[in-house]
């Protein structure tokens, strides 16, 4: 479930899902519900396979919805489905080599943050733009840090973050 809501000059959207991987999927329908009207006409022609990775959930997060961006921004597509998993975090992949994942900070050891990321593969799929099908709402022009959160609560997950349009 999502709504938008109105922030000054921009607008914010704030998402709740029972687990992360259902967040993620509906910020990318909140996303495109703000982009386009008629977000249920968009057929499920092409698909992306996207794969982020980052230390911060917050940022994994930002990283998703702004790559989403770039391509509707880049390759002018609407998306409509999004099927996404995420891991908890793990090794970054240029730290396959490192040390074990340490618990207790010690006197010279990485720490944890240093160590893993969140690590999301998705598939999304939509069509290119059509103006003579698609109804274009509001010009999303940049995913925002203000505001930006994401966080487990009592009845799964909280997502709210602030589109410049």
């Amino acid at each position: 479930m999502y709504e938008v809501f109105e922030h000054t000059a921009d607008l914010g959207l704030r998402i709740r899902a029972k687990d992360l991987a259902t967040l993620f999927q509906e910020a990318g329908r909140a996303l495109f519900s703000v982009i386009v009207e008629n977000l249920d006409a968009v057929s499920k022609q092409e698909a992306r396979c996207l794969e982020l990775e980052n230390q911060h959930l917050e940022y994994l997060f930002f990283d998703w919805l702004n790559q989403l961006l770039y391509l509707f921004d880049a390759h002018h597509l609407i998306l409509s489905d999004f099927q996404v998993c995420i891991t908890m975090p793990r090794r970054r992949a240029s730290d396959q080599e490192a040390e074990p994942l340490v618990r207790t900070p010690t006197v010279g050891a990485r720490s944890v943050e240093d160590q893993v990321c969140w690590h999301l593969l998705a598939e999304v799929r939509g069509e290119k733009l059509d103006r003579q099908r698609h109804l274009l709402d509001h010009e999303v022009k940049a995913i925002t840090y203000h505001g930006l959160k994401v966080e487990e609560t009592a009845e799964g997950w909280l997502a709210e973050v602030i589109v410049d349009i």
